[in-house]
């Protein structure tokens, strides 16, 4: 896999035994995006969720007028006030109809939900002018398409630029990016479809102007394979459940409700997130003394067999459709069965008060067996993708680095449950779907065999040379300058 631009500089990285090709950002790049954006004169953004505000922004500043960024939203919608806020308005041209918008722009960044993606796609496709490009910034639309036998219209080129983080950091880090060399967030890039001749260099100018320090090759089925599971494994529900059956467990062995939550959940979004986001796996094992280490081994041992389990089963859910199915379907019933929310539930209202006395109470313990639970399940869908055939920096970024340098920094600030309950759609319901396997096979089958001492070694033997510790070494040295930004 590799691509060509006329626009940027192509450099290559070695990861493990693979060479990948990468193009680095930066501003003083920006006078090349009238370049890379060449026969587009209007950028019309479709939606205002999460990824919408932040992109439209960033590309706004960074083209600087060269080419027009117009947002569009379905009529009635209540974001209309939120995007006039942010400088977009009916009088300028730079706020519409969303189906209006489609139709007069060049180049379509489709941020809308997943679900209103797989309800609306063919009006979609019906308003897209032949020769524009269609970009997405997640897979999802793809996997449903191929579910129902369809395809993207032939005569537009398809892309993609998928941030590695939420979008109010894709925007807080750009903003922080004018004076902070480095501030932004790396993302991945796919071309589905070429019609132009032109798709690469427009998929690497959109990164660019949205502030990606460095942008990665994928492919747009590889993405949603890789995202959706990750989401529904290490990103999200796997750690829901890991903190969930650790909270438990360190209960019932005699810690008080505010310790267990202090050795479960704020030492995987504390100290554990921050050592392997600068020293990896590996660092983090590394900075163990030689008692915890053996801890370490035997949680990372019991636990590694059923990460791999679960999410060669959801690997295989998503690649199936089921998974995306499961999601449309539930779409459909939210009118009769809303989704609740977790936060009520008693080990996030100790997590409430922990968070609040911080101040005091110091930093959070760096738990040796919650180190080995956490990367144990980590590891194991490392292996997953590996096995899958994903490129060594999309299994980087969506097993280890989105987690511990994104998403645990924002559990960490407001907390596991704000996080599943304030995500995509999507993910929420991986999360809620998945977790309790999590916390079921790690309750039923990990820990106990920690307790009668019959662990079987061979996981953590295979953990210590691993190609991830090489891959994440190098992943290392672009990672951004400054750490994620949470309001």
């Amino acid at each position: 896999m590799d691509f060509d631009t006329a626009v940027f500089d192509k450099e290559y990285v070695t990861l493990g035994d693979r060479r990948e090709a990468i193009v680095r950002g930066g501003r003083h790049l920006f006078d090349r995006l009238p370049a890379a954006f060449e026969g587009v004169r209007q950028l019309g953004v479709i939606g205002w969720r999460s990824q919408g505000p932040a992109q439209a922004q960033n590309l706004r500043d960074s083209l600087g007028g060269a080419v027009k960024v117009v947002v569009g939203l379905r009529s009635g919608s209540g974001s209309f006030e939120p995007a006039r806020t942010a400088g977009f308005s009916e009088q300028d041209g730079t706020l519409g109809e969303m189906f209006e918008v489609i139709a007069a722009s060049d180049m379509v960044l489709l941020l809308i939900s997943d679900a209103a993606q797989a309800e609306h796609y063919r009006e979609i496709f019906a308003a897209l002018r032949p020769g524009t490009t269609l970009g997405l910034s997640h897979g999802f639309l793809l996997g449903h398409l191929t579910d129902v036998g369809e395809t993207f219209p032939a005569d537009v080129d398809v892309i993609a630029v998928c941030p590695k983080g939420m979008g109010p950091s894709v925007r807080a880090l750009y903003v922080q990016g004018a004076s902070v060399n480095g501030a932004g967030i790396n993302a991945s890039f796919a071309v589905e479809q070429d019609v132009t001749g032109r798709a690469v260099d427009r998929a690497l100018g959109w990164s660019v102007a949205l502030g990606a320090p460095y942008t990665f090759q994928t492919t747009l089925k590889s993405e949603y394979l890789s995202d959706l599971s990750g989401e529904r494994a290490m990103l999200l529900a796997g750690v829901h459940g890991i903190v969930e059956s650790l909270y438990r467990r360190y209960r019932d062995h005699g810690m008080s409700d505010k310790d267990a939550f202090r050795h479960s959940v704020e030492s995987v979004t504390g100290p554990i997130s921050r050592i392997i986001s600068k020293d990896g796996l590996v660092g983090l094992y590394q900075s163990l003394d030689d008692e915890a280490q053996g801890i370490f081994a035997d949680a990372y041992s019991a636990v590694y067999p059923v990460g791999l389990e679960l999410t060669a089963e959801i690997y295989d859910e998503v690649a199936s459709g089921n998974e995306i199915r499961s999601v449309i379907l539930a779409g459909k019933r939210f009118g009769r069965f809303p989704m609740g929310r977790i936060d009520q539930a008693d080990m996030w209202q100790v997590g409430q008060r922990v968070r609040a006395e911080r101040a005091t109470d110091g930093e959070a313990p760096l738990d040796p067996f919650t180190a080995g639970v956490f990367c144990g399940i980590m590891m194991a869908q490392a292996d997953v993708l590996l096995e899958q055939g994903h490129p060594y920096s999309e299994i980087a970024n969506e097993s280890v680095i989105e987690a511990v340098d994104s998403l645990n920094p924002y559990m960490h600030a407001r907390g596991v449950a704000y996080m599943v309950d304030n995500c995509s759609t999507t993910a929420r319901l991986g999360a809620r779907k998945w977790a309790p396997r999590f916390d079921y096979l790690l309750t039923q089958r990990s820990y106990p065999a920690v307790d009668d001492k019959v662990v079987v070694p061979a996981p953590f033997a295979a953990f210590q040379d691993h190609v991830i510790h090489d891959v994440l070494k190098v992943c290392s040295q672009m990672r951004p300058s400054v750490d994620i930004f949470v309001e």
